[in-house]
């Protein structure tokens, strides 16, 4: 017969998920197995590790098979309205709640500014024109480039399409100032100095976006999101789209929820194609033929060079 041994109980006993079961005994404590107590081998009643692993097989589930899921090919107005280029995507985060910009009466205007505005014939602009305080002989553009009225603070200013109304072109100066003051004050955004400043081939989405430099778009640029998603771009530098390249639109996303704000000049390279409003503190240059939809809303000047410009509300 074995003889008699004491048999120290187990203090804790735990099934892990990943399918083990472990031992805990407390110090001191002697632990044996059924196999010992039979066998009475030589090492029955010796002290075992405080954690001893001991595998539990279990047959593996056997996974579900469900339904052959079968992959068409998108529409064609699916294709256009919603695909995006094969480039660097951000995801979104939560910004869809962003209020847009209110731009007061300034909206109405495709082109704003405070020192006027230079233009090579012929562009084609479609919302008002207008400047202040400078005379309005400093708008160059002609009625036959403009789908709107052409204001201005005095009896200067093209015919017979020019409208004075100097107390209307304050206000609207003083709204731009209010939104541009509006976009560089929103706080906590949720990208900052995004790409160094280069942006050129990234799909943003809503949200607000800071950078202590300049932005340069070197290559396009995808804009994608709902058509009530906004966008404001805080830029404390200049803002440079190289010739050719596109900012577009994806997703539903509205050119009227897009804000450029800017320190420095803007300039939309030859032949590129912009999205959005932009609020600078100085200059806008559009070179030639370049276009935008969206609003040009300087608090220096305007330049123009055969350029297609639409106010999209």
């Amino acid at each position: 017969m074995l003889p008699s041994r004491p048999i120290i109980p187990i203090t804790l006993i735990t099934l892990l998920a990943a399918g083990a079961l472990v031992v805990s005994a407390a110090p001191g404590d002697r632990l044996t197995t059924e196999a010992e107590q039979v066998a009475g081998g030589s090492d029955f009643g010796q002290p075992i590790r405080p954690w001893t692993v001991f595998p539990v097989l279990e047959p593996k589930p056997t996974p579900a098979v469900g339904p052959r899921k079968t992959v068409r090919p998108p529409t064609a107005t699916s294709a256009t309205q919603e695909a995006v280029p094969a480039v660097s995507r951000i995801s979104n985060i939560g910004f869809s709640s962003l209020a847009p910009i209110n731009l007061g009466s300034a909206g109405a205007f495709a082109v704003l500014s405070k020192a006027g505005t230079t233009n090579v014939h012929a562009s084609r602009i479609r919302g008002d024109v207008g400047a202040s305080p400078i005379t309005g002989g400093a708008t160059s553009l002609i009625c036959a480039e403009v789908t709107g009225t052409i204001f201005s603070v005095d009896a200067a200013g093209p015919l017979p399409c020019r409208v004075t109304d100097a107390p209307l072109l304050t206000t609207a100066v003083r709204d731009e100032e209010a939104a541009y003051t509006d976009a560089a004050g929103r706080a906590n955004p949720g990208f900052v100095n995004l790409g160094a400043g280069e942006i050129g081939g990234l799909t943003l989405a809503p949200g607000l976006y800071k950078w202590g430099t300049g932005v340069s778009i070197s290559t396009d640029v995808t804009i994608a999101g709902g058509p009530n998603d906004v966008w404001i771009f805080q830029i404390a530098g200049t803002l440079n789209e190289a010739s050719a390249k596109r900012v577009t639109l994806a997703g539903g996303a509205q050119a009227r929820n897009v804000f450029w704000q800017t320190a420095g000049a803007v300039v939309i390279g030859t032949t590129a194609h912009f999205e959005g409003t932009i609020l600078s503190k100085t200059m806008i240059a559009m070179n030639t033929g370049a276009s935008m939809n969206g609003r040009l809303l300087a608090q220096t000047a305007v330049t123009l060079q055969q350029n297609s410009v639409t106010n999209v509300g």
